[in-house]
């Protein structure tokens, strides 16, 4: 099965930064996994300063196993239209950018220090 990130960036409403992190982290990154084809799920504040496009300081990775982005799309719209996903208005709706990436190499990681064997005593 294919795999996708799907990232997410958002801001909350002015004035609603902790319920707007509260509904995020304890109810939609679930709400989220509960969608066909959706594995994991995190969400990051922006530590730094940078210069970022969309000016949201709030990012959500999600992992998808999908056919498609388009079919793991179909099925995130399917779950918020059925009225079972619920969107906090602390969201600032005008601020949300969302784009799916596959990926172009394979994951690498840090090479770990070799394990050093017990000498015979």
């Amino acid at each position: 099965m294919p795999k996708y990130l799907f990232v997410v960036m958002t801001r909350p409403v002015e004035g609603r930064e902790q319920e707007y992190n509260d509904w995020y982290t304890k109810q939609h990154l679930d709400d989220v996994l509960e969608v066909e084809g959706f594995v994991a799920a995190q969400r990051f504040q922006l530590c730094s300063g940078g210069d970022l496009p969309s000016g949201s300081p709030y990012l959500a990775l999600y992992e998808i196993e999908a056919e498609s982005p388009a079919a793991a799309q179909r099925a995130l719209n399917s779950k918020s239209q059925s009225g079972t996903m619920f969107i906090s208005d602390a969201l600032d709706f005008n601020t949300v950018s969302a784009a799916y990436y596959a990926p172009i190499s394979e994951r690498k990681v840090e090479k770990s220090a070799p394990v050093q064997a017990a000498s015979a005593g």
